[in-house]
């Protein structure tokens, strides 16, 4: 690339850089937000302050309500064969029970199991009351194995689904060992509510009601479960309530849900079905009319209308005297989808944005002082060289300020000391091409024959040693937790801005320079 092209380039990556930089410098960004673009850099956790939560993950209780799925699904294709399962149940969290009462069709079920349910191990089974046969199947380890992982897959998705809700930026959300969850949430104001948000299973089912069952009954029917029902009106008391325990539907199919206000002004939450959702909500409540249906979310029952007509469309709505927080968190937990387990907080810890704001200091002081050093250095040392290399040290922070604030990065205080870091590689660049000219200088060459002998031989060795870096940085930041990887972002992009300012913008100066720099030569 000629010399004029190389100038023209870095003219334009500065503009570029310069425009990408302004919006997270404090007084500048605000002032020309309507000509700049609106990505900056956001400030990490150790910055900010905020809530650093490490969350369990349930998994065993994802594997029960699997079973419990199962049996479900067991009994209703045993149904369209003409064949009767009775009373499947979940024992002990890992073993699915059910009935057969007709020992002849044995070997019908034998072939639906086998056919749509290879993931369960069953056992043979025992003889009963009235020729009755009992069956327990288990779940196969290959299929625990992967409802466990599967199920802290989902909780990680939608825990970032609902923090993405919120409206936290740029939280850090990944999975630990054990079953856990790390997530940091930067600049949260009121961490109970976002504690409250992330940990809410909200587990939406429709039951519907037996009237005809007394709920403060010591023993219930079959098929028959008493729920708490919140009574929100009468002082946040609560009544309880018999359902027929298997749900007609659940939140699976919740397509989106928004809060609203009825003509009261009372905050209440709407939600409409996805495809499936309308067909089997609309068969139900056809088949029900007349009779109530209980809302319940979490085991507790938030309402039970009474189903006065088939209800098509696929909408429905909670209410139960929400506030208007209320009534947005819920929706934002069931818009974001059900936790597929339940998730415990093991640990708290909030962070004081007065810490964050004495470790900026502190790190802003370091980088300055360093830089600073650095300099003074290189200035005394290699005379208008020196001033040349301080240049491109400026525009190679600059680069990295516009590649963190372009990309929505998050400055964290190792961040900080990867841009410390930075300053010295950047300067490392330079002293090697610099005593690269100087050999050659004292060979006898020219100025401009000097300086494209030692650009060359020097580009070799800075190019060896960046890529090593550059490697470790990308596994740092896929393998790294929050800080680490802060720290390899802004390495990262000082690397890849040094090596540009070094090589590319540092060659065409000086090329420009020794063209003219006369009998005296080069200041070096």
């Amino acid at each position: 690339m000629g010399l004029r092209w190389r100038l023209i380039l870095a003219s334009l990556v500065f503009l570029v850089s310069l425009m990408y930089a302004l919006p997270s410098v404090p007084v500048i960004g605000p002032a020309l937000e309507r000509v700049l673009p609106s990505s900056k850099i956001n400030l990490g956790l150790d910055l900010k302050g905020g809530i650093h939560l490490t969350l369990g993950v349930d998994v065993a209780k994802a594997v029960s309500n699997s079973l419990a799925l199962a049996g479900q699904d067991l009994r209703r294709m045993a149904q369209d064969e003409k064949i009767v399962v009775l009373r499947p149940r979940v024992v002990g969290g890992t073993a699915l029970e059910f009935l057969l009462p007709r020992a002849d069709n044995e070997a019908k079920l034998r072939e639906i199991l086998a056919r749509h349910f290879p993931q369960l191990s069953v056992g043979q089974p025992q003889a009963g009351e009235g020729g009755q046969l009992r069956y327990v199947a288990r779940f196969t380890q290959a299929e625990v194995k992967r409802i466990e992982d599967l199920a802290l897959d989902q909780a990680l998705r939608t825990i970032r689904n609902r923090i993405d809700q919120f409206g936290v930026a740029e939280p850090d959300i990944r999975k630990q060992a054990g079953n856990r969850i790390q997530v940091q949430l930067p600049g949260i104001s009121d961490p109970r509510r976002a504690v409250q948000i992330i940990g809410q299973t909200a587990h939406l089912e429709f039951h519907l009601v037996r009237e005809d069952v007394d709920p403060a009954k010591a023993v219930l029917p079959t098929g028959v479960v008493v729920l708490p029902m919140l009574e929100k009106d009468a002082g946040h008391s609560e009544g309880r309530i018999a359902v027929e325990r298997d749900s007609m539907l659940t939140g699976e199919d919740v397509a989106d849900a928004r809060p609203a206000f009825d003509n009261m002004n009372k905050s209440y939450v709407t939600m409409s079905f996805n495809a499936r959702g309308a067909r089997i909500f609309e068969r139900v409540t056809g088949e029900s009319v007349g009779r109530r249906m209980a809302i319940v979310l979490d085991g507790k029952v938030y309402s039970a209308p009474v189903i006065r007509e088939r209800i098509g469309g696929g909408k429905a709505s909670i209410s139960g005297s929400f506030t208007t927080a209320e009534a947005q968190d819920l929706a934002i937990v069931l818009r974001a989808g059900s936790l597929p387990a339940p998730v415990s907080v093991l640990e708290e810890r909030s962070v004081g944005p007065s810490l964050g704001q004495e470790a900026i200091d502190s790190g802003v002081r370091a980088a300055l002082v360093g830089a600073a050093a650095v300099v003074l250095f290189i200035g005394i040392y290699y005379g208008v060289s020196g001033f040349i290399a301080n240049l491109m040290l400026c525009f190679t922070m600059l680069i990295v300020m516009a590649g963190m604030g372009a990309f929505g990065a998050t400055l964290t205080l190792p961040g900080i000391a990867g841009i410390v870091l930075t300053i010295g590689m950047a300067v490392d660049a330079n002293v090697l091409i610099y005593e690269r000219i100087r050999e050659e200088l004292r060979l006898g060459l020219t100025p401009l024959a000097a300086v494209r002998a030692g650009f060359d031989r020097a580009v070799v060795s800075i190019t060896d040693a960046n890529l090593t870096s550059i490697i470790v940085t990308v596994i740092l930041y896929q393998f790294g937790t929050g800080p680490i990887r802060g720290f390899a972002v802004t390495l990262g992009l000082g690397i890849v801005a040094s090596m540009f300012t070094a090589i590319f913008v540092s060659r065409a100066i000086f090329e420009e320079w020794a063209r003219h720099c006369g009998p005296k030569g080069l200041s070096i």
